[in-house]
């Protein structure tokens, strides 16, 4: 029998790749770079969704991942929010950190409660919005590292290697300021591969 292998991406505008002219992002090199394209049994859906919080993606994230799962399917969650948490709005945060990681944590139950293997992958920053941005992403991106280890659950940490990429930081200020090109995306694709994908992944699709 066919394994039916299930991996829903779900975040905001860097999940979605906007930006990248190849149209590809960091989630399809990652998948291409593994062989997960297009083997047969596996089926990939990328749900993010441009300027959406940790409370977008809660708010959303069940309608959408119920509708693509299957009980029988081996079915993952791969997640990635605060990006747009950390900017400011009226001077303030548009979500708080506590409000932040508790979207995470309601994911997380939402997740183990139907069964799913779950991934999670730090904020990039939003290079536009400047070392303010940074600094308050950073320490975000702990937090929520120190949540993710407390529950067994994956964390690549990509904020602070992101930030100081060239690459990056160029090809988003040669656009709107917060979306990388190809070679942005093809860096943090790089960091997702080597920050436990494979072993997350694991069995005949490692």
């Amino acid at each position: 029998m066919t394994k039916d292998l299930r991996i829903c991406f779900i975040g905001d505008s860097f999940t979605q790749g906007i930006g990248d002219p190849e149209f590809r992002g960091w989630v399809g090199r990652v998948l291409q770079e593994t062989g997960l394209a297009q083997p047969a049994g596996l089926t990939a859906f990328n749900l993010g969704v441009r300027r959406n919080t940790s409370s977008d993606v809660l708010r959303r994230i069940w309608p959408e991942v119920d509708a693509r799962t299957r009980p029988d399917a081996d079915n993952r969650l791969v997640v990635s929010v605060g990006s747009n948490d950390a900017t400011l709005e009226d001077g303030a945060p548009r979500v708080v950190p506590e409000r932040c990681l508790a979207n995470l944590t309601a994911v997380l139950d939402g997740a183990r409660e139907r069964g799913l293997g779950v991934l999670v992958v730090g904020p990039p920053p939003v290079v536009g919005w400047g070392e303010e941005h940074l600094e308050r992403l950073l320490d975000l991106a702990g937090q929520l590292a120190a949540l993710c280890a407390g529950r067994g659950v994956p964390f690549v940490d990509v904020t602070a290697a992101v930030a100081a990429h060239p690459g990056w930081a160029a090809e988003a200020l040669a656009g709107d300021g917060a979306h990388p090109g190809a070679a942005g995306y093809r860096f943090l694709a790089g960091l997702v591969l080597s920050g436990g994908w494979p072993g997350w992944v694991g069995g005949e699709w490692a």
